[in-house]
């Protein structure tokens, strides 16, 4: 009887090891497959957060002077890399146009009459190329943070990113000139030289929110506030005080003089002479956008992605 029951023992240890094997097989599998890759594309209203144009009153930064006659949609693409469900890499480029303008500005003989009165608008297309983290929070306080099927995800994202823009004025009703070569501030003259000459490519750092929803194991829809911050004040090539236009003589190529100086002081009647107020100089520019996103996993949820195969329950 103690020969089989040895025997019996020594049986069901072998099993249990073997499960245990087979277990610590298939969790080290499980493991090394969370990672997934991925793409995208994007596309979404964007905004100006500049000088020009604005609200009523004093004019402020982020969205208390947001342009909403002046919007504009913004298109992209993207592709991503997840090596954890609660963190996820994207290289994001996005191209579009943004604009304002101070006769859009509705009076009420408040302090942005005298942003109306400067009668200053600009556009630019932007194109950017960006490097993302989104970070997703509730996946640490998940029962199962690899099961992804039907849920609700919201994360922040932040990173760095490289644009190009070029911003332009209307010279009259049919035409558009490059802000930039016209050094309308006086940008690089000897007679202010505090101002230097701004590069059309810069440096964005992008922050913002979403949340994101799995319609399946390998599709998934955001919605996304992005915010750049920029480190230039002449996204609409406004910033400091109005110049003598007799400096450009000198300064400036003969042919473009003319056009300078009717671009660099366009306020109405003229009422603005050199010293006086233009942008502000202490508030840098920026723009944002709001964005739907719309993910594909590359491959399949047993191979390339996490394990979502089981729905889960409310």
């Amino acid at each position: 009887m103690k020969q089989y029951l040895h025997a019996s023992v020594r049986k069901c240890c072998a099993l249990t090891l073997i499960v245990l094997s087979a277990n610590y097989t298939s969790f080290s599998q499980i493991s090394e497959s969370t990672s997934y890759w991925e793409i995208g594309m994007t596309m979404g209203p964007g905004n100006a957060l500049t000088d020009v144009q604005g609200a009523q009153g004093k004019g402020q930064t982020f969205l208390k002077d947001n342009n909403f006659k002046q919007t504009k949609f913004m298109w992209g693409g993207y592709l991503g890399y997840s090596p954890k469900p609660y963190v996820n890499f994207r290289l994001a480029f996005n191209f579009g146009t943004l604009e304002a303008d101070d006769a859009k500005i509705k009076s009420k003989g408040g302090m942005e009459d005298t942003r109306k009165n400067r009668n200053s608008n600009f556009r630019t297309k932007i194109k950017e190329l960006m490097l993302l983290a989104e970070i997703y929070p509730t996946t640490l306080i998940e029962n199962d943070p690899e099961d992804t099927w039907l849920k609700l995800r919201p994360y922040v994202v932040a990173g760095i990113g490289v644009f190009k823009f070029n911003p332009q004025g209307q010279l009259n009703a049919n035409t558009w000139v490059d802000l930039q070569p016209l050094h309308t501030e006086g940008q690089g003259f000897p007679q202010y030289a505090d101002r230097k000459p701004y590069k059309l490519t810069q440096i964005n750092l992008p922050v913002g929110a979403g949340v994101k929803y799995f319609i399946t194991e390998n599709t998934h829809v955001s919605l996304e506030v992005l915010h750049r911050i920029l480190r230039t004040d002449y996204l609409d090539d406004v910033s400091t005080e109005y110049i003598n236009p007799a400096d450009f003589q000198g300064n400036l190529d003969p042919k473009l003089i003319g056009t300078a100086t009717a671009m660099a002081n366009k306020s109405i009647g003229g009422i603005y002479k050199p010293g006086d107020k233009r942008g502000t100089k202490t508030n840098n520019d920026a723009y944002y956008t709001f964005n739907i996103k719309v993910g594909f996993r590359l491959g399949n949820g047993d191979r390339y992605g996490t394990s979502t195969r089981c729905p889960i329950r409310f």
